[in-house]
């Protein structure tokens, strides 16, 4: 591991203030459920709870949900692309899709019992059928509704659905929020001096996060300080974000991407409520030879 030196560029996003500079640590998942006691859990009579944040995988989007959720049955994968296998769109094609107010459509899969949808009676194909149900995502980050399959049926995503809170109080609940504003910057190129290629290792911001707001990245290298620049996530696809759960939390980075590159560019985006803004101060990426 080498520490390296400092580059320094200051912006503003959001009417936050900005800065980058540069010197490490194992790779990890990102969530942005709930770690709430009653705050992550769905509910099916068949196969009881379900887990949305014991795996670590799952994240909420403008666009969809990531990840994969735990059950009796095993993994329920929301996204072809972060599939406990990895990326298997190019045999199974599927996700549940958010069109950014929170309305959830689309498919999730589990290899015991097959395809679970999220919404129906649209008669289309991400809403099929005659009978009406949708899972959504209200303004506080919390599920409602149902989603169904055709082996167990009814998987309930908050007590309020049914009136069975006083008896067993469950719900699962995100950080993303859809009346958030969302805000990017872009770096500029980074030369780490390692004419052979470094390896990025880790990502840490510092600054202030309120609750329900969010801080993202995806990064690019190259081997030319003028690209071309692919921004990507961990699943190396720009449909996926690194998501720190903290300021001052290193995030390790997906090292089989960003190994032996020169030079490097990021991408961060903040997500802020109606009421509460991420503060930014600084951007932290550790590399090493």
């Amino acid at each position: 591991m080498a520490a390296v030196g400092a580059a320094v560029i200051a912006a503003t996003l959001l009417g936050m203030g900005l800065a980058s500079h540069m010197p490490h640590t194992a790779i990890g998942a990102s969530t942005n459920i709930s770690s709430g006691g009653n705050a992550h859990w769905a509910w099916n009579d068949a196969i009881g709870w379900i887990d949305f944040y014991s795996p670590g995988t799952v994240t909420v989007s403008n666009t969809g949900l990531t990840g994969y959720a735990s059950s009796s049955i095993g993994p329920i994968s929301l996204d072809c692309a972060t599939s406990p296998s990895g990326n298997i769109c190019g045999t199974s094609n599927y996700q549940v899709v958010n069109d950014g107010s929170g309305s959830l459509s689309g498919w999730a899969w589990n290899d015991g019992v097959g395809w679970i949808s999220f919404c129906g009676g649209q008669n289309t194909a991400a809403c099929p059928g005659t009978v009406s149900y949708q899972v959504t995502i209200d303004a506080n980050g919390n599920f409602h509704g149902w989603a169904w399959n055709d082996a167990i049926g009814w998987i309930d995503f908050n007590c309020a659905n049914n009136t069975s809170c006083s008896t067993s109080n469950f719900y699962v609940a995100t950080q993303w929020v859809a009346t958030g504003t969302v805000g990017t910057l872009e770096s500029i190129p980074y030369d780490t001096g390692d004419v052979q290629g470094a390896q990025l290792d880790s990502v840490k911001w510092e600054g202030t996060q309120p609750p329900g707001t969010t801080v993202e990245f995806q990064f690019a290298v190259s081997n030319s300080s003028s690209g071309p620049w692919n921004f990507t996530g961990p699943d190396g696809t720009a449909n996926t974000y690194y998501v720190p759960s903290a300021p001052n939390t290193p995030t390790p980075l997906n090292y089989s991407l960003y190994n032996d590159y020169r030079y490097f560019r990021y991408i961060v985006t903040l997500v802020s409520t109606p009421t509460s803004t991420p503060v930014v101060n600084n951007v932290i990426v550790n590399w090493s030879p």
